[in-house]
């Protein structure tokens, strides 16, 4: 007997497998560790739901910010821009010189808009195609923010992902006490939409008596002080610059020794900042987030650079999770729960504890199977089965996968199938040796007519894990994973690791002990 090269590639397998497996089956400290699924470890399941007509109003402020800024910049005289019902954004030019030029700016500079005109007087509106691209591109850019909010919040192996046209799933494993949820739920549903906004300095003296609908009429907003709700600010409805222009943000300390976030602009931002600071020194300028004032200071200067910062008596943690939110970008439109429920870790111990036993007990039945029914030949299909098994695990250790509760159903199903390939080979060498040929031969042709049906079955089953895997969601994912893994790792281990260990042990294969090694009786074999 002397070694072949398919026997020595299945024994590296074999010991690549163990070394990245067992730190995984011993949650030992050291090595790489498989992550467990929301379903095994606890953990919040929700989903969400998405107002996506607020993403539409927010694009119209927007808009009517750019038209603000480029009339400014370009010292055309108008009057009276507002927007109209979260739907238009209109104003009047005040010089006939001005049309030509404002229109081909406008143009030019706000995409996805229809201008009209009535006399002086000008209304922009989104059209049909950019509402529907704003829709859907505030669910894409939700599930976005939310998954970048979670991976920075330090959190293993969330899921977000979307559901439906309008709905959003977020599983978020290891989450065990009432306060990690709340907090984690605060995180993915702030807007984190930052505004800087000029305040009304002719009208605020009056604020405390102005009703909405009174601030509205002179182009204002009213808005609360973040620490002390009672007291208003009112402040000019179309802001100076929003959140889409910032580019990081971090916690920092004031003198006081008080945390801080700062942030940056990026150049137009910085530019837009600059240039209002400049204009308007001595007058005050609000930061606005999430429709609450946390700072009304004065300026002083013109503020170059694009550094701006936010104080507001925040806790550490809050400065952290609100950096958290603005350098993930803000919601286009916020998100609401409309499914909630929690997994205990108690519950997800139960799910483990029987997902080990439906895979012992589904290993032992087809080990004794294949023993009781083909003999030796048996013996070496179980040791490939026990490859396999370890291969998976190492796999998905090794990429820091994550195993959830249909995983673990994909790696019992993967039992079964790991030696449906080794059946299909022992039935040909069977019928070979039937046929009167050498023990040699019969090895050998067995496995190459068996390996076309092998090949085919294997792909298309992996061809299906694949389709699952891209478009799946949650358990479906999980279930595709280890299923794949399984085929992959069962074609090392099932046609290449068996094969040589038969070529191994041919030459102590006895033709009058065939019931021995294949589970057959008969006379003649040469």
């Amino acid at each position: 007997m002397k070694l072949n090269f398919r026997v020595i590639l299945f024994t590296l397998a074999l010991i690549f497998g163990v070394v990245f497996s067992i730190p995984s089956l011993m949650q030992s400290k050291g090595g790489k560790k498989i992550t467990l699924g929301l379903d095994l470890q606890g953990g919040l399941h929700m989903l969400l739901g998405i107002k996506s007509e607020v993403a539409i109003s927010s694009r119209v402020k927007s808009i009517a910010a750019s038209v603000k800024y480029i009339f400014d910049d370009e010292e055309i005289i108008f009057d009276d821009l507002r927007m109209v019902d979260g739907k238009k954004v209109q104003f009047e030019l005040l010089d006939k010189d001005d049309v030509a030029k404002a229109k081909k700016l406008l143009k030019d500079g706000i995409k996805g808009t229809v201008l009209t005109q009535n006399g002086m007087k000008f209304s922009l509106t989104m059209t049909k195609a950019e509402i529907a691209r704003t829709k859907t591109s505030a669910i894409n850019q939700a599930v976005d923010t939310i998954r970048n909010r979670l991976n920075e919040f330090g959190l293993a192996e969330p899921t977000v992902a979307k559901q439906g046209k309008d709905k959003i799933l977020v599983e978020v494993p290891g989450i065990k006490t009432q306060a990690d949820e709340q907090r984690i739920r605060e995180l993915i549903a702030r807007a984190a939409h930052l505004q800087l906004m000029a305040v009304d300095e002719d009208r605020i003296a009056r604020v405390s008596s102005m009703s909405k609908q009174e601030a509205k009429s002179y182009g204002d907003v009213i808005l609360p002080d973040v620490k002390m709700p009672e007291r208003k600010y009112l402040l000019r409805a179309i802001p100076v610059l929003d959140g889409s222009m910032l580019t990081d943000a971090k916690v920092g300390f004031d003198k006081n020794n008080q945390p801080v976030i700062n942030f940056s602009l990026n150049g137009q931002g910085a530019k837009i900042f600059g240039d209002f600071t400049g204009k308007y020194v001595g007058k005050r300028m609000a930061v606005v987030l999430d429709n609450s004032v946390y700072s009304a200071p004065v300026i002083n200067e013109r503020i170059g650079g694009g550094h701006v910062q936010i104080s507001g008596r925040f806790k550490l943690s809050e400065a952290h999770d609100l950096a958290i939110a603005l350098r993930s970008g803000a919601l286009l439109a916020p998100v609401y729960v409309m499914e909630k429920r929690s997994v205990g870790p108690s519950l997800g111990a139960d799910n483990i504890k029987a997902s080990m036993l439906a895979l012992i007990l589904g290993f032992l039945l087809v080990v004794m199977f294949m023993i009781l029914y083909y003999g030796m030949a048996g013996v070496v299909a179980d040791v490939a089965l026990i490859g396999n098994l370890f291969l998976i695990l190492a796999i998905m250790a090794m990429f820091g996968a994550t195993l959830t509760l249909p995983g673990m159903a994909g790696i019992v199903l993967t039992v079964g199938m790991a030696v449906d390939a080794n059946v299909i080979i022992n039935e040909r060498i069977r019928e070979l040796l039937h046929e009167g040929k050498s023990i040699g031969k019969s090895i050998e042709e067995g496995y190459d007519k068996a390996f076309t049906a092998i090949l085919d079955a294997n792909v298309t089953t992996l061809i299906a894990a694949v389709v699952l895997w891209v478009y799946g969601t949650g358990p479906l994912k999980g279930f595709a994973l280890t299923m794949g893994i399984g085929i992959l790792a069962s074609m090392l281990t099932a046609i290449v690791g068996t094969h040589g260990i038969y070529q191994f042990l041919l030459p102590k294969i006895d033709k009058k002990r065939l019931d021995f090694w294949f589970g057959i009786k008969m006379d003649g074999a040469k």
